[in-house]
């Protein structure tokens, strides 16, 4: 299959990479143009622009940082969409707002284009091994159509319904982890304090109720104080600022939610936000006397 394919990432470079291994003709752009290098060196074709990406595609993906820079991808001066196909499809795998999905969605409809909201859950490792869980909104044959692709990318994919319900399934993700990481720190902070072996009782509680994949696979990293980046502070805080809007306009309160954001807020300002996500457990240690702040 023909696909195009922007934002080459942490996230979106290994993506990629799984496609070429898969027989795919890839053509790739990312605004970092040095990002495409290994992929060529692969066999992918090299594109100086998303109109360029998006020729002769008959899927386009991107995964790109916020809602601007999706709408500048695909409407932009050298916008995809100028190229893009009737009957092509968009699978849109960034973590953008539910609205603005909707609205780029029925864009592309007028033109005979359909578009998926594809976002995804697993980080850097998920990317990596084709084992991440792909939320998808949008039209079910054309999930269908794609589907081979996404199989190459991620173990779960499920249909959650209608455009920017993909987003929405996001958000609530997004939320979980936040929840679940702030917890992970607090708990293993408790630990640390006092005193008994910390790393005996993270495998201890690993395999019991509070299981969860973010104590297998950040806790190591929250009892080292190091936290090599899987997915950035500053992104899952944009993520949850998307989150928090949309909860907002339905009337739902996420205190634990905006409570994270907070604390990812603060990493930012103090120069950590391209740190993974489970540094808020610096935040937890350092509240809790076992770091200096």
């Amino acid at each position: 299959m023909r696909i195009g394919f922007v934002g080459l990432g942490t996230m979106g470079e290994p993506m990629a990479a799984r496609l070429l291994d898969g027989g795919h003709d890839l053509s790739v752009h990312n605004r970092t143009r040095e990002r495409e290098r290994a992929l060529a060196e692969r066999g992918a074709k090299r594109a100086e622009s998303p109109l360029e990406a998006a020729q002769g595609a008959e899927v386009l993906i991107t995964i790109v940082s916020d809602t601007p820079d999706v709408e500048e991808v695909l409407f932009g001066e050298h916008g995809a969409a100028q190229a893009l196909a009737r009957g092509s499809v968009v699978l849109e795998m960034s973590t953008i707002a539910p609205q603005a999905t909707r609205e780029m969605h029925a864009r592309l409809s007028e033109q005979g284009v359909a578009m998926l909201d594809a976002p995804v859950s697993g980080g850097s490792e998920g990317a990596q091994q084709g084992t991440l869980s792909i939320m998808v909104g949008g039209d079910a044959e054309a999930l269908e159509r794609v589907r081979p692709v996404l199989e190459l990318l991620g173990r779960t994919i499920t249909h959650v319904g209608d455009s920017g319900a993909g987003q929405v399934a996001k958000a609530m993700n997004q939320v979980i982890v936040a929840g679940t990481y702030a917890a992970v720190a607090e708990g293993l902070a408790l630990g640390m304090a006092a005193g008994i072996d910390v790393e005996a009782a993270h495998r201890a509680v690993s395999g019991g109720a509070a299981a969860s994949w973010g104590l297998t696979n950040r806790g190591p990293n929250m009892l080292r104080n190091d936290y090599p980046l899987g997915f950035r502070v500053r992104l899952h805080h944009k993520d949850l600022g998307i989150a928090l809007e949309a909860a907002a306009d339905l009337g739902v309160p996420l205190p634990l939610a905006a409570y994270v954001a907070q604390i990812e807020a603060g990493l930012i300002k103090r120069g950590y936000g391209d740190e993974d996500v489970s540094a808020i457990a610096r935040v937890v240690r350092e509240q809790a006397g076992l770091d200096d702040a």
